[in-house]
């Protein structure tokens, strides 16, 4: 068994998303991903899975939680889930995305708000997903639907390579 610690259930989600881009059955695979609740926890989640093959996937942020406990086997997304995914998408396609989903106007309604007016759209888009956790946990798996493979946030790539079953 194999285990990719994330901190929260929305990186559960992008990493199965990702993987299910990919083509991998990660149950068939035997690799588990376990949301741990906040880098905080990762010391006691490795614990409980000791002797397992382990690594984790987190923010830049809670990097040094996870380097304290996986080292090597940690990787970090260039600021966050959020970010990692705009950058993929671009804006305009992080846009349509939204658009084809409904939510433009209240994302533009958002964007209209005084603390957000004026700021780059990417801060913007990552806010807006980040504000709402029916956001939050719907949006990821349909910015890896707009991706190609090849396109896919390196670190979570990365992670899924790393629990590739010989």
């Amino acid at each position: 068994m194999a285990v990719i610690f994330v901190e929260g259930i929305t990186d559960r989600i992008a990493v199965e998303a990702v993987a299910a881009k990919l083509g991998r059955d990660l149950a068939a695979e035997g690799v588990e991903v376990v949301p741990i609740g906040g880098a905080q926890a990762i010391r006691r989640a490795a614990a409980e899975y000791e002797g397992e093959h382990v690594v984790g996937l987190c923010d830049a942020g809670e990097e040094r939680w996870f380097r304290r406990v996986l080292g090597d086997a940690a990787y970090v997304c260039t600021a966050d889930l959020e970010d990692e995914l705009i950058r993929a998408v671009g804006t305009a396609g992080v846009e349509e995305v939204v658009a084809g989903e409904g939510d433009v106007e209240t994302f533009r309604n958002f964007q209209n708000q005084p603390a957000w007016r004026g700021r780059p759209v990417e801060a913007q888009l990552r806010r807006w997903l980040q504000a709402s956790d029916r956001r939050n946990k719907r949006y990821p798996p349909l910015l890896i639907g707009a991706l190609e493979p090849d396109e896919l946030p390196p670190p979570l790539v990365r992670a899924l390579a790393a629990v590739t079953p010989v």
